[in-house]
């Protein structure tokens, strides 16, 4: 695996001329990369699918606990001074502890709400911590693309290892981690961020079209495997609007995209009812239609009686469910353990991330901010995330440290990452 994952690191095509390919990355000790992988670990979570060996839930939270807070004091180690990166994300989501500090120091809530408001305060600490190195250059890209690819290799050992537990029937047969219990949507996510992250490095010749066939490929298979149709969307919405962002400045962007409109068009109209039948997965209509029943939840929640207090800060932290039932929204979770308070700081974190992303020059890593935050804007439709520590969060940091401006006196490491004309060797004389 790790021989795949350094073609990461390498320029191909003859048109990028930078000799130090990992010079905008070289102040970024390794040890950053490992305290964003232990982030990563941090988010998988504790409950899902059945594995191989049953792994007591106690154990996998102190696993992802301890990820964290070796994070942090890995973090902090390394940034001793305290030396942060302004950030209007990070400064917003750390705003978000209010409501949830809030609605959970209530007395019935109960002990699990503080100790997530805690897990929440540890994560934003460690991402302001994380900041320093953030300067617009796509060092945190490979660090992202590396730890989920790894992630995604378990999966793969674990549908050959244990095929029947991989695939199990109470899934409806669809994708699940046997060896760590990981959910059909929460692998399709890893799949697609791979997948989209790649092909935008792909096209930006930041890495070799080898390199990045042995990760979009098997990425590409287990994301099939999955059915997970949210992921699926936001894999193409998120790169259309990417590779969009791309088209008045790059060739290989508009070849790219003219060829993905040709292939979608052919296989719209060769493979329709394929594309028909693991679109619906064997469901009716009518169950598609209230979306796998996710929309009788929302009901629920929105007609259930709530004091004044419990519309504006939120009922506290809690596992992201409403009677027993997951609410599968990230908008709706927030108004149910954060309040209005809550809900109105996430739009504002997405509007403000958007909108630098937006009126940012055309670059490869303004591509990869919109590919993040347009598929974390469309999948918290249908997925929880958004109001505290998960993937989700993880994307748009990522996605902020990419809009970054670098520091005064140093040169913009996007720039490094933009390719150069060839020139000419009559030029040159």
């Amino acid at each position: 695996m790790d021989g795949d994952l350094k073609h990461l690191d390498r320029p191909g095509g003859p048109e990028t001329t930078d000799a130090r390919p990992g010079a905008a990355a070289a102040g970024t000790p390794k040890a950053v990369g490992i305290a964003w992988a232990l982030l990563g670990l941090n988010t998988l979570g504790s409950a899902g699918a059945k594995t191989v060996i049953p792994l007591p839930r106690s154990l996998i939270q102190m696993a992802t606990m301890g990820a964290l807070v070796v994070a942090f004091a890995l973090a902090l180690a390394l940034n001793l001074r305290l030396r942060i990166r302004p950030s209007a994300f990070v400064f917003l989501l750390t705003l978000l502890l209010v409501p949830s500090l809030i609605s959970s120091v209530q007395p019935d809530v109960g002990l699990g709400a503080l100790f997530r408001c805690g897990r929440l305060a540890l994560f934003v600490s460690t991402l302001w911590l994380l900041s320093r190195w953030w300067d617009g250059s796509l060092t945190f890209v490979r660090y992202h693309i590396r730890m989920y690819f790894a992630v995604l290799v378990l999966v793969a050992v674990g549908l050959v290892v244990a095929p029947g537990t991989a695939m199990p029937e109470y899934y409806g047969e669809r994708l699940v981690g046997a060896l760590w219990p990981l959910t059909p949507p929460q692998i399709g996510q890893y799949a697609a961020v791979v997948i989209g992250l790649t092909v935008l490095l792909l096209l930006g010749r930041r890495t070799t079209g080898a390199g990045a066939a042995m990760l979009i490929v098997p990425s590409f298979v287990l994301l099939a495997m999955t059915h997970t149709r949210t992921a699926t969307l936001g894999l193409l919405i998120g790169l259309a609007l990417a590779i969009g962002s791309l088209i008045l400045t790059s060739a290989a962007a508009r070849r790219f995209f003219a060829w993905a409109v040709l292939c979608a068009a052919v296989a719209a109209v060769v493979f329709s009812s394929a594309l028909r039948a693991w679109f619906l997965r064997g469901q009716s209509q009518e169950n598609f239609a209230n979306l796998t029943g996710r929309a009788k939840v929302w009901d629920a929640l929105l007609s259930a009686p709530r004091t004044t207090g419990e519309k504006v800060f939120g009922t506290g932290l809690g596992d992201k469910s409403f009677d027993g039932l997951p609410i599968d929204n990230s908008w709706l979770a927030v108004y149910d353990e954060q309040g209005l308070i809550g809900v109105t700081i996430v739009a504002a974190m997405i509007i403000v991330i958007g909108g630098v992303a937006l009126l940012r020059p055309p670059s490869l890593p303004r591509a990869c901010a919109i590919f993040l935050i347009s598929y974390c804007a469309l999948s918290s439709y249908t997925e929880v995330g958004l109001g505290d520590a998960s993937a989700y969060l993880l994307h748009l940091a990522l996605a902020a440290s990419l809009l970054a401006v670098p520091a005064a006196g140093t040169p913009p490491a996007a720039a490094a990452e933009i390719p150069r004309r060839r020139i000419p060797r009559w030029a040159r004389r």
